[in-house]
């Protein structure tokens, strides 16, 4: 095989982290015939299709991945010479999309996301923070922070950390209602707040039970954030991660020696873990936890 040239790599990695032949051809200031021809020849010579075509722009396929994780070592190498020692690391660019869930996300991991993109100027990070995961396996994120272990599918997976929850309830909603003693309280005359149960995505979040069997919701949303909102408001006691409800001085534990623990678990797709943009989201995550873990797991 002939040696690659240098700039069917670099159009090819523009390529990869615009995610769009027409953006990576403005950002690289020549026509967008010159880098897809330049394309063409890189996979030609490879004997690889490196990306799929989709109605968003180009999808990278697994020899893609396998390429882009050795042209972006190659990338950062070239950047560190002569730059000092920091080159390499700013030198990380394209997009890292995080898929989290929803109350992780808002009230944990995005105050600390502005200090990870100052550390990468040339990274662009998504924040998929909602009621349900995107895919790693489906390649549809780079990195998922999920509620458990996924049992099947193309998949890495490596416990994040663990997290407790606990009953919370209002301070004036517990002036008018009194304080339950015992979680079999909860049944009588308190109105209880929580997850609408046939919507719920993921049955890590069926622990109603887990405080008292037969326990019924009144009020339900699909949102923690919601949930929240609403138990805030003096609408009734709830279940939120300690993460959510001690960090608000409206709320009052219920109960408070009752907990519960749940897992989060770190979810990568098995060809692009090695990728240099996953590699520094994974190494960040373990380490940003790792120094929350107080806010994380309640005293």
């Amino acid at each position: 095989m002939q040696p690659m040239n240098w700039n069917d790599l670099q159009a090819f990695l523009a390529i990869a982290q615009a995610g769009q032949l027409a953006k990576a051809a403005a950002a690289m200031r020549v026509d967008a015939t010159t880098m897809g021809r330049r394309l063409r020849r890189l996979e030609s010579q490879l004997g690889a299709t490196l990306f799929e075509q989709t109605r968003q722009g180009q999808v990278l396929t697994e020899a893609g991945e396998a390429l882009l994780a050795r042209v972006e070592e190659m990338a950062s190498a070239a950047a560190a010479i002569g730059e000092g020692p920091d080159a390499a690391t700013s030198g990380i660019g394209g997009t890292l999309r995080l898929s989290v869930s929803e109350g992780f996300g808002t009230w944990f991991l995005a105050e600390h996301i502005p200090a990870f993109a100052q550390q990468h100027p040339q990274l662009t990070v998504d924040l998929a923070a909602s009621s349900g995961f995107l895919s790693p396996s489906k390649r549809e994120v780079d990195i998922a922070v999920m509620l458990s272990r996924p049992k099947a599918g193309p998949v890495l997976a490596r416990k994040l950390s663990d997290y407790t929850l606990r009953l919370y309830g209002s301070a004036d909603y517990l002036r008018e209602y009194g304080q339950p003693a015992a979680p079999g309280d909860l049944a009588q005359g308190h109105r209880l707040i929580g997850y609408v149960p046939d919507l719920i995505y993921a049955p890590e979040l069926r622990y109603l039970d887990e405080f008292h069997p037969e326990l019924v919701t009144r009020t339900r949303s699909t949102s923690i954030n919601a949930q929240h909102r609403l138990i805030a408001a003096g609408g009734g006691i709830g279940v939120l991660p300690c993460f959510i409800g001690d960090r608000d001085e409206r709320l009052v534990p219920v109960i408070p020696d009752k907990r519960i623990t749940r897992s989060f678990w770190l979810v990568t797709h098995k060809d692009n873990h090695q990728l240099a943009r996953i590699k520094a989201g994974k190494e960040w995550l373990f380490d940003l936890v790792q120094r929350q873990r107080h806010i994380l797991i309640s005293a």
